[in-house]
């Protein structure tokens, strides 16, 4: 059964065809490491790690490739402000080499505690510096760059394809508020590599042919991704914020040098918005995964309510909607559990299934086909084996699962659910949902039956 993807750069679903079969290249752009990751990268995140397990369903070999950027993301598109490591230096009062350090750690963790698969290369811009300086002399042997007092640039101007990702007119853009010209010759130039200010200790810089400095943010990805998967890959992910800059600027160096987009399919992932505002770190409309922990999600409640949206949709996030996410993920738990031992894969279920991936990856019909399936006839053992096949692509972590067991309820939360039945006899609605608030907060859920309330203790299905 073919996969078939949508490819930003030709605006189309298309058919998928690996350019050395079964080996797929895979570069994702990774966490620039100034700050914690916030849960809309890693909502990205995810649907990388969908796109890759679904093409390893197929039977593709693939080769995941993630860069770290741990130098040379200015605070600005246009190429100025500070360095965002120097800047999250200054701000935690330890190096930037040891800002680099801590926040990767924390990315790989959250990236652990949702079950993403670990890339097989991981690459740090710092470690190709080398590499990137290489691929600028290549750019500029065939005469697109120019120099200004505070680095080379990218002249935009003289490559004829420039901005066709985003679906841009270099020539029709204007400077405006956003943009600093400086020494720029067009709005949409960019820095191949940056000058080290002459007043300025930088930590991160390097001596090379031009002056001692940096490079720019774009050219680490396209020298990196050529290092490790070639000249022309197969697929190349990011957000959707990476289209109309980044990828287009990693696109004009490689066309600028060889001749080539870089990747045969450019795939993006949709923001994650709450309250109608993009999350990002900037803004500082940022969420990390801990904070969903320090309320007492399971993290792959997250992962489920991620998968719940389109990856090419907006997922509108509110704590309503974790909670839901987090009811549906326990009772998919609960329900696969019941079903016993499990025996073999029905085949018309994973017609469907596999139907609903290939196209595009459609996580949320998928997830409606193993619904389906729990409420279906076909016998418990078929069920089973049936949904931990579809867990290869949700990355539940389904077969582990176990109920917590049961302990005995504190006498103190015995006392509150009192009360709040009470309240609730008094139609006292406000204190009712405040005790179970209480309730909850000390890690016990209470459940309304025609019986009358029932304590049981949260599970969370997850240890660290």
């Amino acid at each position: 059964m073919d996969v078939h993807l949508y490819d930003t750069y030709t605006r189309t679903i298309r058919k998928f065809e690996a350019l050395t079969l079964p080996k797929v290249g895979l570069y994702a752009c990774g966490l620039t490491v100034y700050d914690y990751a916030h849960i809309g990268n890693l909502r990205t995140y995810i649907f990388e790690d969908i796109l890759r397990r679904v093409l390893e369903f197929n039977g593709y070999a693939v080769l995941h490739v993630m860069n770290i950027t741990d130098v040379g993301h200015l605070v600005s598109d246009a190429d100025t402000g500070e360095d965002k490591m120097e800047k999250g230096s200054r701000r935690a009062g330890i190096s930037a080499w040891q800002i680099a350090e801590e926040y990767t750690q924390a990315f790989r963790e959250d990236m652990r505690k949702l079950n993403i698969l670990e890339p097989a290369i991981w690459c740090r811009a710092t470690d190709h510096i080398q590499e990137q300086i290489e691929f600028i002399e290549c750019i500029e042997a065939r005469g697109f760059t120019y120099r200004t007092s505070d680095g080379i640039y990218f002249d935009t101007s003289t490559l004829e394809n420039y901005g066709h990702l985003a679906r841009i007119q270099a020539n029709g853009l204007q400077a405006g508020a956003r943009i600093d010209m400086g020494e720029k010759r067009h709005a949409t130039d960019f820095a191949l590599w940056k000058f080290s200010p002459q007043d300025e200790q930088r930590q991160m810089e390097w001596d090379n042919p031009w002056g001692i400095g940096f490079p720019g943010w774009h050219i680490e990805c396209s020298a990196m991704a050529k290092k490790y998967l070639g000249e022309f890959f197969d697929i190349h992910c990011g957000g959707e914020d990476h289209i109309m800059v980044h990828h287009t600027n990693e696109i004009a160096q490689t066309e600028a040098c060889y001749g080539t987009r870089l990747a045969n399919f450019w795939m993006h992932g949709y923001f994650l918005q709450t309250e109608e505002a993009r999350m990002s770190k900037s803004s500082g409309q940022s969420l990390r995964l801990q904070s969903l922990l320090d309320q007492g999600f399971d993290p792959l409640a997250f992962r489920y309510l991620c998968l719940n949206a389109h990856y090419r949709s907006i997922l509108h996030f509110s704590l309503e909607g974790m909670k839901s996410a987090a009811t549906s993920l326990d009772k998919l738990r609960a329900a696969i559990y019941n079903l016993g031992e499990a025996g073999s894969v029905d085949q018309d279920f994973l017609v469907q299934f596999r139907q609903r991936i290939n196209h595009d990856l459609n996580m949320p019909q998928a997830l409606a086909v193993a619904w389906d399936l729990v409420r279906s006839s076909l016998a418990p053992q078929i069920k089973k084996a049936t949904l931990l096949k579809f867990d290869k692509i949700f990355g539940l972590r389904l077969a582990e699962w176990k109920p917590v067991p049961e302990s005995e309820i504190p006498a103190s939360i015995l006392s509150l659910a009192e009360q709040r039945q009470n309240a609730r006899n008094a139609r006292d609605w406000a204190l009712a949902d405040a005790l179970r608030e209480r309730i909850a907060v000390a890690g016990y859920e209470v459940e309304d039956t025609f019986d009358g309330p029932k304590l049981k203790r949260k599970r969370t299905g997850w240890t660290s």
